[in-house]
C-alpha cells in the first residue's frame, strides 16, 4: 500500500512542476511581450489573464521599459496600491485606477506609453525643474548630476555657479 501512496505523490509532483513550468514560460512571454511594446501593461491590468493572476503589479509594470523599482513604487504608492498587491486580486477601483494612470482607458484597449508625464501615460511627475537642470526639486531633492553642495560644478572652471558663488564670498 505504501508504493502506491508514493505513486501518487509522485504524478501530483509531477503535475505540479509541469503546471508551475507552463506558468513559468508564459509569463516570460508576456513579459517579453509587454517589453517589446507588442502587449501594453495597461491591458494585462485591465484584462487580467491567467498567467498574471499571481503575478504581482510591480512585476507587471516593471516588464515595460524604463520602469524600475522607484518608479513603480512612487506610482503606485499614489493611487494606494501596495507593491506586493497581485493583478488577480486587484479591486476594479485599484484596477480602474491603475489603468488610468498607465494611460489606457478602464474600459477599452491601451497603447503602451513610456512617457513621464500625466497626460502621456506614465508616472505623475514630481512638480518642480526637469532632469536635465541642476537645480534642486520641490522634494529637496537634486535633479541629475549630484547632491546639493557636492562640488559638481566646482569641478568646472567656468561653470556660473563658482562664479555667483566666489562674489558672494569675497566682498569686493
Amino acid at each position: 500500500m505504501g508504493e502506491v501512496v508514493g505513486s501518487d505523490a509522485g504524478q501530483q509532483r509531477s503535475r505540479a512542476l509541469n503546471r508551475a513550468n507552463r506558468v513559468r514560460l508564459a509569463r516570460a512571454e508576456m513579459k517579453r511581450r509587454i517589453c517589446a511594446g507588442a502587449l501594453s501593461a495597461a491591458d494585462v491590468i485591465r484584462e487580467c489573464p491567467w498567467q498574471a493572476q499571481n503575478m504581482s503589479v510591480s512585476d507587471v509594470l516593471r516588464s515595460q521599459r524604463r520602469w524600475g523599482a522607484a518608479r513603480c513604487r512612487r506610482l503606485l504608492m499614489s493611487i494606494g496600491i501596495p507593491e506586493d498587491k497581485t493583478v488577480g486580486t486587484l479591486t476594479e477601483r485599484q484596477r480602474a485606477a491603475l489603468v488610468r494612470m498607465l494611460g489606457g482607458t478602464p474600459g477599452e484597449g491601451g497603447t503602451p506609453r513610456q512617457s513621464g508625464t500625466p497626460g502621456e501615460g506614465g508616472t505623475p511627475r514630481e512638480s518642480g525643474t526637469s532632469a536635465q537642470d541642476s537645480t534642486p526639486r520641490q522634494s529637496g531633492r537634486p535633479a541629475k548630476g549630484g547632491t546639493p553642495g557636492d562640488g559638481a560644478a566646482r569641478d568646472q572652471p567656468d561653470s556660473p555657479r563658482r562664479d555667483t558663488r566666489e562674489r558672494v564670498l569675497s566682498p569686493a
